[in-house]
């Protein structure tokens, strides 16, 4: 099969390679997935550079959790019913050797997920770690129904999923950040009520004047090492920031402001879901999915063999949206 890996990190142009690898076959409670898409979302960048440890867990990595494709084989103790099957995946890198930078990957049957039909594979590229991270932090410690909401970085790939899904969710406000007037319109065109430019206005401010002076009762945070003063000072007290991304790996927290406010901060990696709360959240999305009330926006359609360009893309955050590779 075709497939891109690296064995070493570092720029994407020097250590990415593509080329002939042996086609995996499917063991017990397995299934094998003729993949059509691959995504490309910034923990597999960071991974590829190097960013978290320069020392790789495997000899050599086929990068890449999320993807979606058509399932061909099946191992022992799966129902063989499923071979056809359109699939998403999820986790396909975490902790393991073979991602969906290939062909076809091998992983448990759990981990490939019925796409409903008129879903694109390139939308399902998209639903493992933006789609679930956005509905985690939306569903998590009661979710958002009759709430107020301030989603940072509305336009991109999980604040845009984050924005539309609040909304489906039942919020009653939801505000979101951008950085150009092109991202401020994917996200009202999301659902949000109000974007705010966070390069030229005062974040908060401008959400205590949209709000009565009664702050947000959840901000959705992108990078709470950017935006920790900014989205303190958006929350009303006993407020929550549910915190998915951080540009930096350490975060200064003001003590007193937050205690003062009584701030539940809540911390996750969707990697990580517990099965209750994925399977929860897997169920809600395909019902959204199959009513057609999701918006995808895929900025870029690359093929394999230029993934060093994607990896580019996603890492000097020139994509507006989400990333996918195209696997011939």
């Amino acid at each position: 099969m075709r497939a891109a890996f690296y064995d070493r990190t570092g720029p994407a142009s020097e250590v990415l390679q593509v080329a002939e690898l042996e086609t995996p076959e499917p063991g017990a409670g397995e299934v094998r997935v003729r993949l059509s898409t691959s995504g490309v979302n910034p923990s597999d960048v960071k991974a590829r550079a190097g960013l978290r440890s320069k020392e790789l867990p495997f000899p050599r990595v086929v990068p890449h959790s999320d993807g979606a494709g058509v399932i061909d084989r099946v191992g022992q103790g799966v129902a063989p019913a499923r071979v056809g099957e359109r699939v998403w995946v999820w986790n396909a890198a975490w902790k393991r050797a073979f991602g969906t930078a290939a062909q076809y990957v091998v992983l448990p049957a759990g981990q490939a997920v019925a796409l409903p039909p008129g879903v694109p594979f390139d939308a399902g590229a998209c639903l493992g770690i933006p789609a679930l991270t956005a509905l985690h932090a939306v569903r998590m410690d009661g979710g958002v129904a009759g709430r107020s909401v301030l989603v940072t970085g509305g336009a991109g790939a999980v604040g845009h999923y984050a924005v539309q899904m609040a909304k489906l969710a039942g919020a009653r406000q939801v505000f979101a950040t951008a950085s150009s007037d092109e991202k401020a319109m994917l996200a009202l065109q999301a659902g949000a009520d109000q974007v705010i430019d966070y390069r030229h206005e005062d974040v908060a401010a401008h959400v205590l004047r949209l709000t009565g002076n009664a702050g947000v009762d959840r901000v959705i945070e992108v990078d709470f090492a950017a935006n920790v003063g900014a989205s303190l000072a958006s929350l009303r007290p006993e407020g929550d920031i549910v915190v998915y991304g951080s540009g930096k790996p350490e975060i200064a927290l003001p003590f007193f402001p937050t205690i003062l406010k009584n701030v539940r901060l809540r911390f996750f990696i969707v990697y990580n879901l517990g099965p209750a709360d994925r399977a929860a959240a897997i169920e809600q999305l395909t019902a959204w999915l199959r009513e057609g009330r999701l918006q995808h926006v895929v900025s870029a359609r690359i093929a394999l063999e230029a993934i060093a360009e994607a990896h580019q893309l996603v890492e000097t955050g020139a994509a507006v949206g989400n990333v996918v590779l195209q696997i011939p």
